[in-house]
């Protein structure tokens, strides 16, 4: 027996192209839509595609027709698309959306906004519950219009039940700025050593895509009003997922680690680097959806390595990943730099 009708905004990303699938398994009518209305091989025959700019006025609302049951958002930022959804409640049932642990800020007012500044790192509690304070909501960064989206749902209260899940570092296959690209590449370009900055205990909460699916099949079936963290079983440390990725493509890498902060060279960060840690409690989706973990970082890593790897074939790493480039800069892999640091670490030891 069919579920209803569900629909999926963003359904050929990363976390778009796993939950549509998962919602089909689970029982639901989907349509994914998407900029393209591109189609996963993975999805078979029932899924409808549906190619929608969500920007566009009037769009959306004559795209859903008659309605669905739950519309479930991949790319919703800010009070414009907080308005969009508001202003469809005759046509939503329910929403689930996703939004990101960059809304938390420690009780000193610092947060991912602020980390670039003279004791801008961020000192959260471990774990991070959903009661932790916020960043101001405003359109100025992406943990802003995060929480401002976040606060204009919720504010509609039961006109519009929505779960907002608050992602950590995103990974699997098919993502635009993958992480493991850090060490993916250094692998493959055949280098014997890197460099960690903070002693390598860096821990930013990894959420693979499936995790995401799986909290976003549940919060479809229990429509409510709520925010819930996202994140994996474990919260591995960097130096860990550096010996993980290792372990995949078989190769053996000597860290050599830094005590403290990366240099001004670049040489030490990774896209994982915090002074502290970030680690997401995960107790309230246990509680309210009766969430339990489907897989975990190591269980999961081959196939993103291995999609990594394809991409960059062929390709440099600027061409094949842009979006890394933009965040990063090119200091993420300035081998030339990292050599001399070495240099100097083997004539002092």
């Amino acid at each position: 027996m069919s579920r209803g009708n569900a629909w999926v905004l963003g359904a050929s990303g990363q976390i778009g192209r796993v939950a549509v699938q998962a919602l089909v398994e689970d029982g639901w009518e989907v349509t994914a839509a998407s900029r393209g209305g591109g189609r996963d091989a993975r999805w078979g025959g029932a899924v409808r595609t549906a190619a929608l700019d969500r920007d566009e006025d009037g769009a959306l609302a004559a795209a859903l027709g008659d309605g669905c049951e739950v519309l479930v958002d991949m790319v919703a930022y800010g009070a414009d698309h907080a308005r969009q959804l508001t202003g469809l409640t005759d046509l939503i049932g329910s929403a689930v959306v996703i939004s990101s642990g960059a809304v938390y800020e420690d009780d000193q007012g610092r947060s991912f906004d602020t980390q670039g500044e003279p004791d801008g790192a961020p000192r959260y509690p471990v774990p991070i519950p959903e009661t932790q304070r916020t960043v101001p909501a405003g359109g100025a960064t992406y943990g802003t219009r995060k929480i401002q989206l976040e606060q204009d749902l919720l504010a509609a209260g039961d006109t519009l039940p929505v779960t907002l899940l608050r992602a950590g570092a995103i990974h699997g296959a098919y993502c635009r700025s993958p992480r493991e690209l850090y060490f993916v590449k250094r692998l493959l370009d055949g280098r014997g050593r890197r460099v960690l900055s903070y002693g390598g205990t860096s821990r930013f909460h990894p959420v693979h895509v499936s995790t995401l699916a799986e909290l976003i099949r549940l919060a479809a079936g229990r429509p409510g009003s709520r925010v819930l963290n996202a994140g994996d079983p474990q919260a591995p440390t960097v130096a860990e997922i550096g010996e993980a990725v290792d372990a995949v493509l078989g190769r053996r890498t000597e860290t050599v680690l830094m005590a403290g902060p990366p240099g001004d060279d670049g040489v030490g960060s990774t896209p994982w680097s915090a002074a502290h840690p970030i680690v997401y409690d995960m107790t309230a989706a246990e509680r309210e959806l009766g969430y339990q973990p489907v897989t975990g970082y190591v269980e999961s890593l081959p196939e993103t390595v291995e999609w990594i790897a394809a991409q960059l074939k062929g390709k440099d790493w600027t061409e094949a990943f842009p979006l890394m480039l933009r965040a990063y800069g090119k200091k993420l892999f300035d081998y030339a730099a990292e050599d001399a640091w070495l240099e100097t670490y083997d004539r002092k030891a």
